[in-house]
């Protein structure tokens, strides 16, 4: 299967931008895998753990910082952080410049998570940290 750089699903989700460019529609529920940009001074994720999937970020451009539970590790262009499945984790741009970075899920599926909150937003339903915690708990994740 050959993905055009175009190819994929855009999600907006309170800042941050993931285009998935393989979901678990294309990968028989294995993994997905997207590349996402986040606007200076904005956060991603609060902290919260997944329970069934395994999140590995690769950083391309500008610094992102990851909550790993015990404080924060700040990560540049070529760095990998892996949240592995019972890590708490999260994650924000605290810099001045855009961040892009690769995200690798595995299994697949929390790819919905996103589609379910980009939903109820665009329907004119606020994102509070609430509604967040009821759509994680649908995706095996606990938000701390």
């Amino acid at each position: 299967m050959l993905r055009r750089p175009e190819d994929g699903e855009l999600i907006d989700v309170a800042g941050v931008e993931h285009f998935f460019r393989l979901t678990g529609e294309h990968t028989g529920g294995r993994f997905a895998f997207e590349e996402f940009t986040l606007a200076p001074d904005t956060i991603g994720a609060r902290p919260h753990i997944h329970m069934e999937h395994d999140e590995y970020f690769y950083v391309l451009q500008g610094e992102l910082t990851l909550h790993n539970g015990d404080g924060e590790i700040t990560a540049g262009p070529g760095h990998l952080l892996a949240a592995v499945r019972g890590t708490p984790h999260g994650f924000r741009n605290a810099g001045p410049q855009l961040v892009r970075a690769l995200c690798l899920y595995t299994p697949a599926g929390y790819e919905g998570y996103f589609r379910e909150v980009h939903a109820a937003v665009a329907s004119g339903v606020e994102a509070t940290d609430e509604l967040l915690a009821e759509f994680r708990a649908r995706y095996h994740t606990t938000t701390l």
